[in-house]
């Protein structure tokens, strides 16, 4: 008799769709077709406004003022609007400190969140309970808005930039989440490691976070894209225009209250439109998000999914 090798089952490529369920039915043609349809309006009704901001900021002032405002079609390319905005005055100072503020904060939160997951997720462990309650009833109660400014101000930490950090430091669902995945990790691995010696921190860095990956890929993205799209914070805190944020800039130029320093020569004597530069701090503001979004989406559905269930 002769052996029967079976196959390796090839992975489908990027461009194919995965395999099937056997009880599940093949689609029609007029699915297929309506999903292509709905599918396509749907990008459409996302991109169409990005181009328009993206035009619109590499438009001279000519094209601008021929389309009437915003420009649908392209005429005369310029980046003239991007190099003044990074020419070194108030809109790069203000990414420099988005930029820090991101980074600070979000390395901040995420260990703080992990500290307090991995201490949740270990039902054993001393106050376990009461403190998950605790923690629990801040996502319905809160302070409120002037209790929380007399506490930020009786902290000493107005016009500091602790005080863009620290009042939003930790989110209780993505603590939760995080519980969740920690919680669905083999007990029995972590009980081996107690027995080959290793302690509570070492069981968490070398065990237990290489194998929550993709929950600690999508919290941070969250807590980062937090921080950076942050502005009520820096409104209410910061009394400093010079502290000020990109997200806070970008809301001066959109409202018109007043140009950037360095901008407003520049716009009165007519070399640069005002709406090119206002769609071009847009784009600034949005350039970070979507490039990291591609890059995590992959873990969405494993690292949220995975957590939401198993807490």
């Amino acid at each position: 008799m002769t052996a029967v090798i079976d196959k390796p089952v090839r992975e489908p490529r990027w461009w194919e769709a995965p395999p099937r369920p056997v009880w599940e039915e093949q689609p029609s043609r007029a699915g297929l077709a309506g999903k292509g349809i709905a599918l396509t309006f749907a990008c459409l009704a996302i991109l169409f406004p990005l181009w328009i901001v993206v035009v619109t900021s590499l438009s001279s002032r000519k094209t601008i003022d021929e389309a009437g405002g915003l420009v649908m079609i392209p005429k005369e390319i310029t980046f003239v609007a991007y190099q003044e905005l990074l020419s070194g005055g108030q809109v790069t100072r203000a990414a420099v400190i988005s930029v820090l503020i991101t980074l600070v904060g979000t390395v901040f939160s995420m260990t703080v969140s992990v500290l307090c997951a991995y201490g949740l997720s270990r039902t054993g462990s001393l106050g376990h309970r009461w403190l998950l309650m605790i923690l629990l009833a801040t996502m319905f109660f809160s302070a409120g808005l002037i209790p929380t400014y007399l506490l930020v101000q009786s902290l000493g930490l107005t016009d500091t930039y602790l005080a863009l950090i620290l009042p939003s430091a930790v989110s209780v669902f993505n603590i939760l989440v995080l519980r969740g995945f920690f919680m669905g990790i083999s007990q029995e691995l972590i009980d081996s490691a107690r027995i080959d010696g290793a302690g509570d921190f070492r069981i968490l860095w070398q065990i237990v976070m290489p194998l929550s990956r993709a929950v600690l890929a999508v919290i941070t993205l969250f807590y980062a894209v937090g921080y950076w799209s942050a502005w009520f914070n820096a409104s209410l805190y910061l009394n400093d225009q010079d502290m000020m944020p990109l997200q806070n800039v970008m809301i001066q130029l959109v409202q018109k209250q007043e140009a950037p320093v360095g901008l407003g020569q520049a716009i009165r004597t007519g070399e640069l439109s005002g709406l090119a530069v206002q769609m071009a701090v847009m784009v600034m503001a949005l350039l970070p998000v979507a490039v990291l979004s591609p890059f995590v989406q992959k873990h969405f559905k494993k690292g949220m999914l995975t957590g939401a269930v198993k807490g």
